[in-house]
């Protein structure tokens, strides 16, 4: 390995073993912002948010922008992979790749300052803080961090398990599904078990409303647009002689087609309104983050296979969208072109999210080659 790969795998190291949840990544912002500090060709911002680290690299002359993004968080994950450099803090750890997009991310900016002589323009670096549940991507550019200059072209990766290793996964079109939080809130009237007829119970009402939820994306939308209603949390009182007042449920929504995500949650408001109404208890529906469909134009698909290429990596085609979210859709919201890859991590990996995930450190060296490779793609 160079030096740069050297120092961007160290620091993957000790990221993965102090992991932290969304919007609390102070470790993590620390170390990135001493591994920047460290080069004199890299001027790194004041925070936008807390824990957010956002840095420019510029080039010979003005020009277009890129900017370059790493999501930071770790995940409410108990390790059990075994492996030496092990998540220090009980009950959390890197299990959606996280410590491996920031290392390269960190290790590409250091190749890319070495070669701001051969572009004009400008690279932003931008680490963002709570990808994961809080889609913190909308709080980081709603403050301003991709003003001055606006971005021509925006570019991120994340690890993909069961894609061969340093393999750049492309897709035109959508590439990760749009998804929205929610929790139904079904209030009724407590009572003793043994006169149901004197209360009003909620829990038989939010389990009617959880059955119909299930035929919402086949018989209400569009057949040829993809949806999933994921009903994952379920909480009705306390004890077994006791009608509760309250029930809840709670899940996601998710679709390829970001004009379908409105649809989808109608549905859903008008479905759980009716059994409510059946049951004779009253619903209230709330939503959560927001993630928007991550869709890739075909240029910037293009300038992809090219970076791939320059990088001499291999590209393979997903045949595939995944009903998965990711909050970097907020960046191809806001530049006029961009892309989002996958990093192959190697056909034997567990699932993301899993605890035994553990992407190998032969990536990164890709990783850094590949991003270093589309910034300059970009630029020119």
């Amino acid at each position: 390995m160079t030096d740069v790969e050297v120092r961007a795998v160290a620091l993957r190291r000790k990221l993965h073993r102090h992991p932290e949840l969304a919007g609390r990544e102070e470790v993590a912002c620390a170390a990135i912002r001493q591994f920047l500090a460290e080069n004199s060709g890299i001027r790194v911002l004041p925070p936008f948010l807390r824990t957010d680290t956002v840095a420019m690299i510029d080039g010979t002359a003005p020009g277009r922008n890129v900017t370059l993004r790493a999501d930071i968080d770790g995940l409410a994950v108990t390790e059990e992979n075994g492996c030496g450099f092990a998540s220090a803090v009980p009950g959390m750890m890197h299990a959606c790749g996280h410590d491996v997009h920031t290392a390269i991310l960190c290790g590409a900016a250091l190749e890319l300052a070495r070669r701001r002589g051969e572009f004009s323009g400008s690279v932003r670096l931008a680490f963002q803080p709570g990808e994961e549940i809080k889609a913190m991507a909308k709080d980081l550019i709603a403050a301003g961090a991709l003003n001055d200059p606006a971005p021509d072209f925006v570019a991120a990766l994340h690890v993909e398990p069961g894609l061969p290793r340093g393999v750049i996964g492309v897709r035109t079109g959508a590439m990760a599904a749009g998804c929205r939080h929610f929790t139904a809130t079904f209030i009724g009237q407590g009572g003793h078990g043994s006169t149901p007829h004197t209360a009003r119970n909620p829990i038989p009402a939010a389990a009617a409303a959880i059955h119909e939820l299930q035929y919402v994306a086949t018989q209400q939308l569009d057949v040829q647009s993809p949806a999933v209603i994921s009903v994952c949390n379920i909480h009705g009182g306390q004890t077994d002689n006791i009608i509760p007042d309250k029930c809840y449920f709670s899940g996601t929504l998710r679709t390829l087609d970001n004009a379908a995500a409105g649809e989808l949650l109608t549905a859903v408001r008008r479905v759980c309104a009716a059994t409510a109404e059946a049951h004779r208890v009253q619903c209230r529906l709330t939503t959560g983050s927001e993630y928007p469909a991550v869709v890739n134009p075909p240029s910037g698909v293009k300038i992809a296979r090219a970076a791939a290429e320059a990088a001499g990596l291999p590209v393979a085609e997903l045949s595939r969208s995944a009903m998965s979210s990711e909050d970097f859709a907020y960046f191809l919201l806001h530049a006029p072109d961009g892309v989002f890859v996958r990093l192959g991590a190697g056909e034997d990996q567990p699932p993301l999210h899993s605890s035994s995930f553990l992407p190998p450190e032969e990536i990164i060296p890709a990783g850094i080659r590949y991003m270093t490779e589309v910034a300059l793609a970009a630029l020119r």
